[in-house]
């Protein structure tokens, strides 16, 4: 009698969709299906004051007063290989890489930038696992938030891996890559009350 145990399949994209939509915040990591923590409301406001600072600026056509030039999304599916879809706290795309905002999902264009925000319950996941499927799939500039510590880490794509560009924390003003136009101290963006 054989004891062999039966490895599962790496989950896909039919898991996901398998889940009804109303129940469908899940995410495949390293090939495991994964369902995503609800934001804590300090986690929520941090994902949209990110994204109101860097849109008024940024998610816009280039061209004007503005530099323009990108697309954000919010916590929409992104696939960045057969086994490996995420829903990033925000993503970034260049304008020219995506110039239509595309019907179905996943979106299959890597984003250009994405920044995920920690929470006890994903921090792992988020400094290690996406880290690592993030470098994999070129991403250019990865940001990761802490709004408990009040910190900011940039890192930039390399062939040899992330290069950390820029930590920062609570009042420091900072002008971060690859939006250099928007200066914020990350105290600032995270309670609102930045110039």
């Amino acid at each position: 009698m054989s004891t062999a145990r039966k490895e599962k399949a790496p989950a896909t994209i039919a898991d996901i969709f398998a889940i009804p939509e109303p129940e469908r915040f899940h995410e495949i990591i390293d090939g495991e299906l994964v369902h995503k923590a609800m934001p804590s409301p300090r986690h929520g406001s941090s994902q949209a004051r990110l994204t109101m600072r860097l849109g008024g600026p940024y998610d816009r056509k280039p061209g004007g007063e503005q530099p323009g030039g990108w697309r954000f999304l919010t916590e929409t599916e992104v696939q960045l290989e057969e086994h490996e879809v995420y829903r990033p706290d925000v993503a970034g795309w260049r304008r020219e890489r995506l110039p239509e905002l595309p019907t179905q999902s996943p979106l299959l264009v890597i984003p250009d930038w994405v920044c995920e925000i920690l929470s006890p319950s994903n921090e792992r996941n988020d400094v290690v696992k996406k880290m690592r499927a993030y470098k994999r799939a070129r991403v250019l500039h990865y940001w990761l938030i802490d709004p408990l510590a009040e910190t900011l880490i940039v890192y930039r794509w390399t062939e040899d891996g992330y290069l950390l560009v820029l930590d920062a924390q609570g009042e420091e003003r900072v002008r971060a890559e690859p939006f250099e136009a928007v200066s914020f101290s990350v105290h600032g963006l995270l309670d609102g009350d930045d110039d």
